[in-house]
């Protein structure tokens, strides 16, 4: 059963996922103070995930399918449930899982609705720095903190000697290894680098002018979903080389101004590559 979709099932989604997001991002936050460890690995040693990252996406899941029980589900941690709306959850229960670990505040839940393919609701949770960042397709992003709720905006324009980028590294050695290769040809060109460690936080800085660019290879589904559509309604550009959409590949992020000379540098620096 496929929907047609308006104002109601948009506020309905977005409703959902405010709530399952600051749900599960306090249950995170308060296991923090309880003291976090490392309950296994991914891709490498560094890729480490805890107890609480499959606590936290189980929540998520039974508040969203409580809710929603006929919806799609994809979440890091191993969900993954074919829905029969056309809409589909994506889900990050931690992203910036080692900053949780070390107790660094920049590390949130993001909570994203697709229909059809298409995101449109963004929910990303930062208990830690007190913020939650939402987004609706067409209706712009905004970020609900101590002091109310501002509407976001990316600073624009930018020129690429001025900006302010990020960026984040993979967890393989080989790719590493490329990523500092690149890096290092970057880092002349613009104001400087800043490596905050999880894509989503990356991404809502951006919207909110805290950050002038963002580039990074191999962020998945769940890394993008919520803060690509945040950065987008806040005005951002975000592709990955030569107009291919962004993803595992490349994401590159910016203002409309800046990102045909971000792309263009990172393209010269043969970004979607692990050559080292």
């Amino acid at each position: 059963m496929r929907l047609q979709y308006g104002h109601e099932l948009l506020d309905e989604l977005r409703d959902i996922a405010v709530s399952a997001a600051r749900e599960a991002a306090e249950l995170a936050h308060a296991g923090r103070r309880e003291g976090v460890s490392v309950a296994g690995t991914k891709s490498s040693a560094s890729d480490v995930v805890t107890e609480m990252d499959r606590r936290s996406e189980a929540l998520l899941v039974d508040r969203i399918l409580s809710a929603r029980p006929d919806d799609g589900l994809l979440g890091e941690e191993g969900a993954d449930h074919v829905g029969e709306t056309g809409i589909r959850w994506v889900l990050d229960p931690i992203d910036g899982t080692v900053n949780y670990l070390y107790g660094n505040p920049s590390w949130a839940v993001s909570v994203a609705a697709e229909i059809d393919g298409v995101t449109v609701v963004g929910v990303v949770a930062a208990p830690a720095l007190c913020e939650t960042y939402v987004a609706v397709q067409g209706r712009g992003a905004w970020l609900h903190d101590e002091h109310g709720t501002h509407r976001l905006r990316v600073n624009d324009p930018v020129d690429l000697p001025a900006a302010l980028v990020a960026t984040g590294f993979g967890y393989t050695v080989e790719r590493r290894l490329a990523q500092a290769r690149v890096v290092q040809q970057v880092v002349p060109r613009v104001r400087d680098i800043r490596r905050g460690g999880a894509c989503s936080i990356d991404l809502c800085f951006l919207a909110a002018g805290r950050l002038d660019g963002y580039y990074e290879r191999g962020p998945h589904a769940w890394d993008l979903a919520a803060g690509g559509l945040i950065a987008q309604e806040a005005g951002a550009r975000i592709e990955g080389l030569h107009g291919a959409p962004a993803g595992e590949e490349l994401i590159i992020a910016a203002g409309p101004h800046l990102f045909g000379a971000l792309h263009d540098l990172l393209a010269a620096a043969d970004a979607a590559s692990d050559r080292a």
